[in-house]
């Protein structure tokens, strides 16, 4: 069964409580007078957060659940100090932003596999009465208990972390563009919508060129207030450098893939005018559903209309693609 992809959660920890010093005189045949010997109190667990290239997803902080780190055991007699609390470690997916719930600020980006944070740390051990043992008070039963933990409550949001985004309507052929140049497998049919979440892809160039993509749902008009799916999924492509903009040339004439293509890039604009001022490359799907003669001659007046270079591939057969990568190489090394 796939796990359900929840980009958005709350998360609420409490670290562990110092355990508290103790008050202990040594007891043993033969020393009458046997001196204060309580240990102190071991610290709590600290929780730790740390990235983890396995998940995928922040369904498991969807219900806004509490974790907790273990409490510090107390010290003991013949200055036994106590153990300190067991770490607590919350494993999130690569690319999670973790921000202060309270003050709205960023905390950390988790964009390193393994890049790990101490985000609440465990309350110090209390003091035992030998700590207290001075020329002029030898006998002390002062001690003090462990310190409490810290609660803290964050807001995380995941951002996939890929090297290009692509964009189109839907029924654009953005999966199949994307199961051709990797291993990635994303629904594909021939009704609209059928990419409901983010799908990553690795695009092997050769062995030493490799490129990540990532597909999010299709956009339509009025997506930026709400209508249809990718709009609340146009974060995955904040962390991209380059977009690709797939236009559907099927059962449209030049006017309405025009539009098409103006409806996108406001779309986009709307949402974030950072993401659209980045480097697009425009191109035309589906040639294979096209004589080659009348798929040049619309790459061309669309380029007339657009003002901009226009690409022509099949995902379904492959042609251009090679020649679509290269290019997209030669924009990230830019």
């Amino acid at each position: 069964m796939p796990v359900r992809f929840v980009d958005e959660g709350h998360l609420r920890v409490i670290s562990g409580r110092g355990g508290d010093g103790s008050v202990s005189f040594r007891r043993e045949k033969y020393i009458p007078r046997g001196g204060p010997d309580g240990g102190d109190g071991g610290r709590g667990g600290h929780i730790i957060l740390r990235a983890d290239s396995h998940m995928q997803t922040l369904l498991d902080f969807l219900g806004r659940p509490i974790y907790k780190a273990e409490t510090g055991t107390a010290g003991s007699g013949r200055n036994c100090s106590g153990r300190s609390g067991e770490d607590l470690i919350l494993k999130l997916p690569i690319g999670t932003e973790v921000y202060d719930a309270n003050e709205g600020t960023l905390v950390v980006d988790l964009t390193e596999p393994d890049q790990q944070i101490i985000v609440a740390r465990g309350g110090s051990g209390g003091r035992g009465n030998l700590s207290y043992v001075s020329s002029t008070h030898q006998a002390p039963r002062e001690y003090t208990p462990g310190e409490p933990g810290h609660e803290r409550h964050f807001r995380l949001e995941l951002k996939l972390i890929a090297d290009v985004g692509m964009l189109g309507l839907p029924n654009a052929g953005k999966s199949t563009f994307l199961s051709r140049v990797s291993r990635a497998h994303p629904k594909i049919a021939d009704y609209p919508f059928t990419t409901l979440k983010p799908q990553l892809g690795i695009a092997e160039l050769d062995p030493t060129r490799r490129i990540v993509v990532a597909d999010i749902p299709g956009l339509i008009e009025g997506a930026s207030k709400g209508v249809g799916l990718g709009i609340s999924f146009l974060k995955h492509l904040q962390r991209t450098r380059v977009l690709v903009h797939l236009l559907d040339p099927y059962d449209r004439d030049l006017d309405q893939i025009v539009e098409d293509h103006r409806v996108i890039r406001q779309e986009v604009a709307n949402h974030s005018p950072e993401l659209a001022s980045r480097r697009c490359l425009s191109v035309l799907n589906k040639s294979d559903l096209m004589v080659p003669e009348e798929a040049e001659e619309l790459r061309g007046a669309l380029e007339g209309r657009l003002g901009e270079s226009v690409l022509l591939i099949s995902g379904v057969t492959g042609k251009g693609v090679d020649a679509l990568l290269e290019q997209l190489w030669s924009a990230l090394q830019q």
